[in-house]
Parts: C-alpha cells; sequence; structure tokens
C-alpha cells in the first residue's frame, strides 16, 4: 500500500474523502497546533463517516485527529490537540478541554473501550481508533522504557548512500540522520558525521520500536473486546498508517521525499465474512484513497461518484478486476520544517519519475526491478532517455485525469529554506 502525499493531515484527509490533496484542499500540515484554525476539512466535504452516520451507524473517533477542523460526521469524538503529548496528554471531548492521565496510547486505548462497551447495542458502529504513535519524538509508555537495550538495530538498506547523484533538492533537505537533533545529549555533535548517523540510528529506531509496543498492546485489547462482546466475525477491522518514514534508509529520518520508505505503509484487513486469514496480496498497488470507497462497498453503503480512489472489494473477494498499473504522487509544504521541496511523481510496477517542478527543476528516475533500494538516479542517463519521456507523458496524462493542474501564472521561484523559513 502507498500514501499519494506522506504527509500527516494531507493524508488523513485522503483517507478520509477518497481523494487527492490538490482535491480536497489540505495539501500541508499548517503552521502551528492552533485547533479550528488553519487548513482542515471543509464543512461540506463528505468523508465515509459522513455516509456510514447517514447510513445509521453510530460514528466515533478517539486519538489523533490532525487536522485543524473540527471533527464533523461523528456522533463521539476526543482527540488530542494537533499532535498531542506522550505523557499525561491533553485532550478535547467534543469541544471540552480535558487532561487525561497516563501514557497517550493507553489513554486512546481507555477511551475506545469506553466507547465499545458503553455504545447502544442496536446499531451498527465505525470506530477511528487513531495512536499518536509512532509519531517523533517517540516517549515511550514507562513499560517499555528499556525495551531493546541490548538489541543491536541492523543497518537499514542504503544507510551508507552519499546522495551523490540526487537532486539538490534532496541533498539541501534537512533530513540528514547525522545532524537530527533529537540525541544532541548523547551524541555529541563533535563526533564525525558518520559516528552520529550510527549513534542516531540506534536511539531513534530503538525509541520507535519501543512506542510502538503500546500500539501493538492497544490494539490487542479492542480485538480481545470484541471477541468478549461476540463482535469479531461480523466486525471489519483495518490497520494502516498516514505515511511512512525513513529509519536510516539513504542516511536519513522523516518522510516528504518520494522514496519507498517514505510513501509504502501497512495494510492488513481482518473481514472473517470475506477474507482468509493469512491472505496475501504482493501484486496489486493500492493507496490511501482507496480505504474509504472500500469501507463503504463493505458496508453496503453506494459509494459516491468523482472519487480518485477505487474500492479493493474485488482485491479482498479475490476476483480479477482491472486494477491500476501507475499512481500519481504530490507533495506541496514547503518552504516548512524539513525544507522538502515541492515535487510529484509517477510510480509504475517497474519505474518511478520524481519532478521538484519549481525553479531550478529537477528529475530523479529509478528502475526498481534492478534497484529497488533508489541508489541510481537514472534522470540523466541517455540509455534511459526515451524511458524518462515515456513516463512524463504517464504523469501529465496522470495528472490531467485526476484534475491535477498548477495554479495560473508563473511558478515561483524556490529561493530556498532554512528553519522551515523561505531565503531571501
Amino acid at each position: 500500500m502507498f500514501v499519494t502525499c506522506s504527509l500527516c493531515a494531507p493524508s488523513r484527509a485522503s483517507f478520509l474523502t477518497g481523494l487527492y490533496p490538490h482535491t480536497h484542499g489540505i495539501t500541508t500540515n499548517g503552521d502551528g497546533p492552533q485547533f479550528y484554525n488553519g487548513p482542515g476539512l471543509r464543512r461540506d466535504q463528505p468523508t465515509f463517516v459522513h455516509y456510514l452516520r447517514e447510513a445509521g451507524y453510530l460514528t466515533a473517533l478517539v486519538g489523533k485527529w490532525h487536522l485543524k477542523s473540527r471533527p464533523d460526521g461523528f456522533d463521539q469524538w476526543v482527540i488530542f490537540p494537533w499532535q498531542g503529548e506522550y505523557r499525561d496528554p491533553e485532550m478535547i471531548a467534543a469541544g471540552v478541554p480535558l487532561r487525561m492521565r497516563g501514557h497517550a496510547d493507553d489513554v486512546v486505548g481507555d477511551q475506545a473501550l469506553q466507547f465499545l462497551r458503553t455504545r447502544p447495542r442496536d446499531r451498527p458502529f465505525c470506530l477511528l481508533y487513531q495512536f499518536k504513535s509512532p509519531h517523533r519524538n517517540w516517549i515511550p509508555a514507562q513499560r517499555f522504557e528499556k525495551a531493546f537495550d541490548d538489541v543491536e538495530i541492523p543497518i537499514p538498506p542504503a544507510f551508507h548512500d552519499t546522495l551523490e547523484g540526487r537532486p539538490e533538492a534532496v541533498r539541501r533537505a534537512e533530513m540528514a540522520l547525522a545532524d537530527m537533533p533529537d540525541y544532541r545529549d548523547q551524541v555529541p555533535a563533535s563526533l564525525p558525521a558518520e559516528e552520529r548517523r550510527l549513534r542516531n540510528l540506534q536511539h531513534m529506531v530503538r525509541n520507535y520500536y519501543r512506542v510502538l509496543l503500546s500500539v501493538d498492546e492497544n490494539v490487542g485489547r479492542l480485538l480481545d473486546e470484541l471477541d468478549a462482546q461476540k463482535l469479531t466475525s461480523d466486525t471489519i477491522v483495518i490497520y494502516t498508517s498516514d505515511n511512512g518514514f525513513f529509519l536510516g534508509e539513504h542516511g536519513l529520518f522523516d518522510k516528504r521525499l518520494m522514496y519507498e520508505p517514505s510513501i509504502r505503509v501497512p495494510l492488513l484487513i481482518r473481514d472473517p465474512a470475506r477474507v482468509a486469514a493469512g491472505s496475501v496480496d504482493r501484486v496489486h498497488m493500492v493507496l490511501n484513497v482507496d480505504v474509504m470507497p472500500t469501507i463503504l462497498q463493505l458496508c453496503g453503503v453506494p459509494i459516491p461518484l468523482g472519487l480518485h480512489g477505487k474500492s479493493m472489494v474485488p482485491l479482498l473477494d479475490g476476483r480479477e478486476a482491472p486494477w491500476r498499473e501507475e499512481f500519481l504522487y504530490e507533495y506541496f509544504e514547503y518552504p516548512a520544517g524539513h525544507c522538502a521541496r515541492k515535487n510529484r511523481g509517477i510510480r509504475t510496477t517497474r519505474w518511478k519519475l520524481i519532478h521538484f517542478f519549481e525553479r531550478p527543476e529537477e528529475w530523479e528516475l529509478y528502475d526498481l526491478a534492478s534497484d529497488p533500494n533508489e541508489l541510481h538516479n537514472l534522470a540523466s542517463s541517455a540509455r534511459h532517455a526515451q524511458v524518462k519521456a515515456d513516463l512524463k507523458a504517464r504523469l501529465q496524462d496522470l495528472r490531467a485525469k485526476l484534475g491535477d493542474t498548477d495554479p495560473p501564472g508563473p511558478v515561483p521561484v524556490s529561493a530556498g529554506c532554512r528553519d522551515g523559513r523561505a531565503l531571501s
């Protein structure tokens, strides 16, 4: 599974609406934590939650919302303001601020169980169960603080990538693992860059896995509750994420860029009435925009026209069905934190073409069949000129099909970025 934009708010809105960011309008995370103030879903923008509620479902949201708009379409909601805090988090319940006690993942788990145990039993329900983990800054629950202390984190693929031959837009992005500020107390800036990179990898990945342990436990608590209420056989459970993350691949952290670790996400679906346990589909490229129509069809609700996503139900049924052979990626948040320039691209089953489309224009081309770790940029290769030209044409066709057009007037010149601010 892939996301169409590897950034929290745009991707979350795409899950909800079945639309690309250029259509639903949430193209960035915004510029701060103000709740109800900034880029958020329009009140007239329907989501799968609205359609399920109209069909009689009780709808609820617990945990991370991360859209700067009031949650709409929910009968009940308890959310973190913006990113939320890991310890004793503040939450907002139907507009009322509250201070909770405990680790964020456990608090979200408690709220989910409260909903399941107190809901009216005469209505079907839809629950969005959304954790803060594993978002940075990776503060684990106390019971997991020492987990993995004795584990040496393996060096990931492309860890020693020098980024040679890549666009300046990539080399100037502020994502170098050696320079991440999170562990400066343990990893002095005076150390050589390669040593800082190795040490930061150990700290970051251990903490990343530690917070995921509490996600694992709290997903288990919810599944156990479904068992206890004898709901397992007719309840659909979908587990996924709003973006990928570099865990040292290419010597990077964070996401945003169109490389595989950033755009690939997990997707697990449990539907005992339809899907055999252990089934795996390694063939079809599914997207975050596909989740919305899939949920509606699984629940017997008509799918509206005009969506960018496709229902995965034929794939879940194991039926042969026409499916995409390519998809569009887009990223618009610049200048901003991490200074990743705006880019879009096309990924096929074999090729990936990336375009940093503001001046100075830059390109990347990768053959995923022979170079799955995306180490060799072929964009300037004469041998691959025709492949690049074909992909450029396919990219333009995809954009036209999806209604992705640049604003009128000249494309602005990108002057650079430092600390999230444009340079003059």
